[in-house]
């Protein structure tokens, strides 16, 4: 990343109009600059090594080597940049898309479509920003050090109940490496919440169940939970817990977005607080927002464990940041450690 105080980036599309449209996007926001274009995946990868940019807004589909493919060659190559792709297919909920999310693409940002000129640069505009914003709070040096681990882990009775995992922001490919490492004799069951919207979230449970050892799927409700199985929160709706007589059952609602999101952590957070009482750990990974913080705080008193990805290996520090710098982190963790570290507590008896 550049030490530049402005965020340096590369507008990579097929059509011309869209990058012209997406140069002026960027001139409107204060702290970003654009270094460069590309209208397909090959001159992208030369004009990424050439120009090192901060950031790389990417397309899905495109001549000579698609979204994907980059992907690919930037991990390769070791290239050190976030890419955020901005792609019509977002809408869809493509496969693809999702699979960018799964290899190294921190975000996406759907292609407005039917709208006035002004009102798509607008859109565009306002969810670019964000990102911008977010990705400069994570470069900035930390003003104090990490929360020391505690010795509550040791502590905790964690049979009977559960593993809970929130993020965001470069959370597709966080989840990647983090769930493998659960075992299949897992003896918890682990809830997961993705701040992704509606259709993309089917596609990333489909994604995530092949890569784990353990069965994983989107949560309906209902749905009876079973230890050593995985439930992903449907996107655009809140996902909690119940207890019935035949056991923990999801429980999916349209209560309104919380920090502006559905599905939100704190409020998987607190259901499972409510449910499993102390038993509960909780894990926050990279994301916007301080989505997470109001449910650890009640996991926390309820007696259970807060983990948090550290700084140096989160695409955005915002979640977890919030939840660090509030006390409430028993452990904090770079991303590698957490899935094995996560394993080892889970099979304690």
């Amino acid at each position: 990343m550049s030490d530049n105080s402005m965020l340096r980036v590369l507008l990579v599309d097929d059509s011309a109009l869209y990058r012209q449209m997406l140069r002026h996007v960027i001139s409107d926001i204060e702290s970003a600059e654009v270094v460069g274009t590309a209208n397909d995946g090959v001159e992208a990868i030369k004009r990424i090594g050439d120009l090192q940019p901060d950031l790389v807004t990417l397309d899905v589909q495109m001549p000579n080597l698609d979204g994907l493919g980059v992907l690919r060659e930037i991990k390769k190559r070791s290239l050190q940049t976030h890419v955020i792709m901005v792609s019509s297919l977002t809408a869809q909920g493509a496969p693809e898309t999702v699979d960018a999310l799964l290899h190294g693409a921190i975000d996406c940002i759907q292609k407005p479509a039917g709208l006035p000129p002004h009102e798509a640069r607008m859109e565009i505009r306002e969810a670019l920003a964000a990102r911008v914003a977010a990705i400069q709070a994570t470069r900035q040096p930390r003003r104090k050090p990490d929360n020391l681990p505690t010795a509550r882990f040791a502590k905790a009775t964690i049979a009977g109940g559960c593993i809970a995992i929130g993020t965001s922001t470069g959370g597709p490919e966080a989840l990647r490496k983090v769930l493998p490492f659960l075992p299949v004799n897992l003896s918890l069951p682990v809830y997961i919440v993705q701040h992704m919207p509606a259709k993309f979230t089917v596609t990333l449970a489909e994604r995530l169940d092949e890569l784990t050892p353990y069965p994983l799927q989107q949560a309906s409700h209902g749905m009876l939970v079973e230890p050593g199985k995985a439930y992903l929160a449907a996107g655009g709706q809140h996902l909690g817990v119940v207890r019935r007589e035949r056991g923990v059952v999801c429980r999916l609602t349209q209560d309104p977005p919380r920090h502006g999101c559905r599905p939100s952590f704190d409020y998987l957070l607190e259901s499972l607080a409510d449910v499993y009482g102390g038993r509960v750990v909780a894990t926050v990974l990279t994301g916007m927002g301080s989505d997470g913080l109001a449910g650890c705080r009640m996991v926390r008193s309820a007696g259970g464990v807060v983990i948090a990805q550290d700084q140096r290996t989160s695409v955005v520090y915002g979640m977890p940041k919030a939840v660090v710098d509030a006390g409430m982190a028993d452990e904090v963790l770079p991303l590698d450690d957490i899935g094995p570290f996560l394993a080892e507590k889970s099979q304690a008896r």
